[in-house]
C-alpha cells in the first residue's frame, strides 16, 4: 500500500503535463474518438504541390487516411470537423529537437537528475504537439549517464504519454573537449562520468556499438567545434577522415543512418565523404560544399532560427541582452558572421535538399520552433520549398514513407491554421488543429 501511494502522484503529475491539464482517460490521454472522421476543409496542400490544392474532405478511419475529394463517403457516426476557414496540411516535422535540454538549465546541466529531465521532456513533447509537430527527431539529450531520451520514445510510442512520435540519437559522439564534451562547464576538480565521448577509431567503434544497443534510431556526432561550447570554435574539426568514416561505417553496418553536428566546411566535407545522411547547421558550408552535398542526395538541416538568425542580429545590444548568451558566444557569432549570412543565401541558391530542424530547447520553450519556416523563407527559400523542408523533404529524411504527405493510404498526421501560408508563411506558427494518426490532439 505504501509503494502504491508513492507511484499515485508521479502517475498524476506526467498525466497532467502529457494532457497539458486537460482531464483525460486511457493510456493514450487522449478522449475516446469516433472510429471514423471527416475534415471539411477550406483549402489542402498535400506536402507536394507547389499551391494549395482549394477545398477538399478528407475522410479519415483507423489512424490513416481513407479517402480524399471534393466530397467522400461520410461512414455512420462519423464525426465531421469544420475546417472550412483553414489551411489543412500534412502534420509539421522537426528534424532537429532536444525535448530535455532548456537553455536556462545548461550551465547547471549536472544538477538535473534523469528524472528532472524526463519531466522537461513530457512538458516539451505536449508543446511541440499542440505547435502541429507530429513527428521530431531528437539529437541528444543532455543525460550522458543515461538514455532519457530513448524511454520518452518509448512512453510515447506505448501512449503513456501524449507528443509526436520521436525518431531519437540518444548522445552526441565526441572527441574529448569537443562540442559534446560537458566537462568546461564544471569545476576542473569536479568528477564527470559521460557515455559519449570517443577518442580514436577503437573507442569510436564502442560508443556507436553501445548507442545502438541502447536504442539510438540515428547516430550523431560532433564533426565541428560549436558556438554555445565554451572549449572550442565552430570552424575546429576534432575527428580526422579516417575517424569519421570508421564511425559511419560502423553504424551502417548496424543499419543506423549518421549526421554530425557540423557548422565548419570542412568538418561537413569529410563527413559527406563519409556517408552521411544529413548534415545539422552547416551554417559554414561553402558553395561547393553545398553543391556537393547536392550530389551526393545528402540533406541539410540548417537550424536557421538557431544560428542565421543570431549572426544578422549580431549589432542588436537588445537582441543579446535578450538572449542572455556568455560573452564567447556573442564573439564566435561576430567572427563567423558574414560568413554563415553568405552560405545561408548559398542554400537558397542551390539544389540542396532542406529538412526543417529548429534546435528546440536551445531558446525558450515560449519561442516557437514553428518560426523556422518563416526564418528559411526569409533567408531566400521559397514558400513551397520551405513548407516542403517541414513535410515531405522531412519525412524523406527520416525514411518515413506513411508521413509528411496527405494522400489515401498514410498516417493520418493532419493540422490546421487561420489562414493561407502560400500568402503568410507566419500562419505556421498559429496552428489551432492537430491530429497525429487519426486521434485528435488539438481542437476539432
Amino acid at each position: 500500500m505504501k509503494r502504491a501511494a508513492l507511484v499515485v502522484p508521479v502517475v498524476a503529475l506526467v498525466a497532467v503535463l502529457a494532457t497539458n491539464g486537460e482531464s483525460r482517460s486511457g493510456p493514450n490521454a487522449t478522449a475516446p474518438q469516433a472510429t471514423a472522421v471527416v475534415l471539411v476543409a477550406g483549402n489542402v496542400w498535400d506536402g507536394l504541390a507547389d499551391a494549395p490544392l482549394g477545398p477538399m474532405e478528407i475522410l479519415v478511419q483507423d489512424g490513416r487516411i481513407a479517402g480524399m475529394g471534393r466530397k467522400v463517403e461520410r461512414p455512420a457516426g462519423a464525426r465531421v470537423v469544420d475546417l472550412s476557414k483553414h489551411t489543412v496540411t500534412p502534420g509539421f516535422i522537426d528534424c532537429h529537437v532536444h525535448v530535455t535540454m532548456r537553455p536556462e538549465d545548461e550551465g547547471a546541466v549536472w544538477a538535473l537528475a534523469p528524472a528532472d529531465k524526463a519531466v522537461l521532456g513530457v512538458q516539451a513533447l505536449r508543446v511541440l504537439l499542440d505547435r502541429g509537430f507530429t513527428t521530431v527527431r531528437d539529437l541528444c539529450d543532455m543525460d550522458f549517464g543515461g538514455y532519457t531520451t530513448v524511454s520518452l520514445q518509448r512512453a510515447v510510442e506505448k501512449g503513456l504519454i501524449a507528443g509526436p512520435r520521436m525518431i531519437v540519437a540518444a548522445h552526441l559522439v565526441s572527441t574529448s573537449g569537443g562540442h559534446g564534451d560537458a566537462r568546461p562547464l564544471v569545476a576542473a576538480q569536479t568528477p564527470v562520468a559521460q557515455n559519449n565521448l570517443a577518442d580514436g577509431v577503437d573507442e569510436i567503434r564502442r560508443v556507436v556499438r553501445t548507442e545502438v544497443s541502447r536504442g539510438s534510431q540515428w547516430i550523431k556526432f560532433g564533426a565541428t567545434g560549436g558556438f554555445a561550447s565554451p572549449a572550442d570554435d565552430p570552424a575546429q574539426v576534432p575527428y580526422s577522415q579516417a575517424e569519421i568514416d570508421v564511425l559511419v561505417s560502423t553504424a551502417r553496418d548496424l543499419g543506423i543512418p549518421c549526421t554530425p553536428h557540423a557548422y565548419g566546411d570542412e568538418g561537413i566535407r569529410r563527413s559527406v565523404m563519409a556517408g552521411v545522411r544529413s548534415v545539422e547547421h552547416g551554417s559554414l558550408a561553402s558553395l561547393e560544399t553545398l553543391k556537393l552535398m547536392e550530389a551526393r542526395g545528402v540533406y541539410l538541416v540548417p537550424t536557421q532560427i538557431a544560428v542565421v538568425r543570431f549572426a544578422r542580429l549580431i549589432d542588436d545590444d537588445a537582441f543579446w541582452k535578450a538572449v542572455n548568451e556568455p560573452p564567447h558566444v556573442r564573439a564566435k557569432y561576430r567572427k563567423h558572421a558574414k560568413a554563415i549570412l553568405e552560405s545561408a543565401r548559398n542554400v537558397s541558391n542551390c539544389g540542396v535538399k532542406v529538412a526543417l530542424g529548429s534546435d528546440f530547447g536551445t531558446f525558450p520553450l515560449e519561442e516557437s520552433n514553428a518560426a523556422e519556416f518563416a526564418e528559411l523563407v526569409a533567408n531566400g527559400l521559397s514558400i513551397p520549398r520551405a513548407l516542403r523542408a517541414g513535410t515531405s523533404v522531412a519525412a524523406e529524411l527520416l525514411m518515413r514513407d506513411d508521413i509528411g504527405i496527405l494522400a489515401v493510404g498514410k498516417a493520418a498526421d493532419i493540422v490546421a491554421m487561420p489562414g493561407d501560408p502560400f500568402k503568410d508563411i507566419t500562419v505556421t506558427e498559429r496552428v489551432d488543429f492537430v491530429m497525429k494518426g487519426g486521434v485528435i490532439a488539438k481542437g476539432g
